[in-house]
């Protein structure tokens, strides 16, 4: 089975986080953080950094890492490194995403996650300051 490593970010902002709708893809329609797959001799947090501004043309600092979440899609195995970002400067253009929200731990349930996000929601409610 092929494997993939990807980042994600958690941004926080005025006690909500940003999540995304995918635009394209198997995946299309599905709620996730917003990232993407980590590139020869890129640390993830560097990952990180470049794909929020090629996706959302935003420039963040990446905090402490969440959790790492190994999840088997039926095609892949997907690793992905989550962390805690907050907004630099920018302000979260959707340039590859459907659409976007900014919800409280409450609304957290409230979208379709795809499944590794999902696996992802415990440890934030458990982190979330």
């Amino acid at each position: 089975m092929k494997s993939i490593e990807v980042v994600a970010a958690v941004i926080q902002h005025r006690g909500r986080i940003f999540a995304t709708q995918r635009g394209y893809g198997e995946f299309k329609d599905g709620w996730e953080f917003p990232g993407g797959k980590i590139e020869p001799n890129e640390t993830p947090q560097q990952a990180l950094r470049r794909e929020i501004k090629e996706e959302l043309d935003t420039d963040i600092e990446v905090k402490d890492l969440i959790d790492t979440i190994d999840y088997d899609y039926p095609t892949f195995h997907l690793t992905m490194h989550c962390f805690w970002c907050t907004v630099k400067s920018g302000k979260l253009e959707l340039l590859e995403h459907e659409d976007a929200k900014w919800l409280t731990k409450e609304e957290l349930q409230s979208v379709d996650w795809l499944p590794a996000d999902l696996e992802l929601l415990p440890k934030i409610r458990e982190t979330w300051e």
